[in-house]
């Protein structure tokens, strides 16, 4: 699909025909927005290579191979890649990111979607309506198209800070492997983020530094903004990365603290039943089988007395590990 609008002296048309298009482009005049969503890949080939004429490797590599966010300057046009990114954490794919590419001229932006968009739409529409935007040419229509990209990024890092949030709270509640494949999942999604932020922050540098022939240096201020919003933006997105760090290593702060209370339980009740088992083994041993003529008990005062220890022995000590604060070794003090 192939949607198209086309500015000059006031009017404003869209859905121009591939004839249109090429009358448009061959004037130099106005502001033509072409934006080619799913559409075919031949049909979108032949539009760039023999319509516009951009350079077959920019072509190839706007149609054919995924790329991290960059800017190309090929003299009379700038070929771009920008991304959209999203976060939900009911998806199975929790975050996702479109590539955008973009080819941008004095007097012309073409954009190509292999996935919809929703912000590039968005940005279509609100053209339509009102076409302020296009009236100060297609480098300030480009713009608007970043900064609506951008804007919709501080969302999503909104949300993930979210899920931090969440899931520190439910850490001290209780453990479980779905937990730690939140915190994974989002430790990857982050630094997936991270990939897509730092590029792009250096792509819209170096549109606001100035050093091609397509962008009006009047509209480099609006640039310089963009790229002081994707500098904060990678901040948090550092940060972020260091708290669910701090969060991992927390979790497993916690496991490991549980797991040394169910080993010291284990520990106290092997320590209380070892007298016990000591005792059993020794006087299983039929010593009393009959009466010893060299003892003065018999086996039933014998059988008393040992029944006696095994009653008194283990309380003794359970209740001198608690006098030596052993139950709970945080309330021990330094003797």
């Amino acid at each position: 699909m192939i949607k198209s609008i086309y500015y000059l002296n006031g009017e404003t048309k869209t859905d121009l025909s591939e004839e249109e298009i090429r009358v448009a482009f061959e004037s130099n005049q106005g502001v033509l927005w072409v934006d080619m969503i799913e559409s075919d890949y031949k049909e979108s080939e032949k539009i760039l290579l023999d319509l516009f004429h951009f350079h077959p490797l920019a072509v190839s590599d706007a149609l054919d191979e995924v790329h991290v966010p960059r800017v190309d300057d090929w003299g009379d046009y700038l070929y771009l890649v920008l991304h959209s990114v999203t976060f939900d954490p009911a998806q199975k794919e929790v975050f996702q990111t479109n590539e955008l590419d973009i080819f941008l001229g004095k007097q012309y932006l073409v954009t190509y979607q292999n996935v919809a968009i929703p912000d590039v739409d968005k940005v279509r529409e609100y053209i339509e309506r009102d076409p302020r935007f296009l009236q100060r040419g297609a480098d300030h229509l480009f713009y608007k198209l970043a900064d609506d990209l951008v804007g919709e990024t501080l969302p999503v890092v909104d949300l993930m800070d979210d899920a931090i949030d969440s899931i520190e709270d439910r850490m001290f509640k209780g453990s479980n492997k779905l937990l730690l494949e939140e915190i994974f999942t989002l430790k990857r999604s982050l630094l997936h983020l991270r990939r897509i932020l730092m590029p792009q922050r250096e792509v819209f540098n170096k549109l606001a530094r100035g050093d091609d022939h397509v962008i009006d240096e009047q509209e480099r201020v609006f640039f310089r903004d963009i790229y002081d919003h994707m500098v904060r933006l990678y901040d948090i997105s550092e940060s972020l990365r260091d708290l669910i760090s701090g969060v991992l290593e927390t979790y497993l702060s916690v496991i490991n603290n549980r797991m040394n209370d169910v080993m010291k339980t284990l520990t106290i009740i092997t320590t209380l039943f070892m007298p016990i088992s000591f005792l059993t083994g020794f006087f299983g041993m039929n010593f009393f089988a009959a009466d010893p003529p060299f003892l003065a008990w018999t086996s039933e005062t014998m059988l008393i007395i040992v029944i006696c220890i095994f009653v008194l022995l283990p309380s003794g000590m359970f209740i001198w590990m608690r006098g030596r604060k052993w139950m709970n070794p945080m309330d021990r003090k330094d003797e």
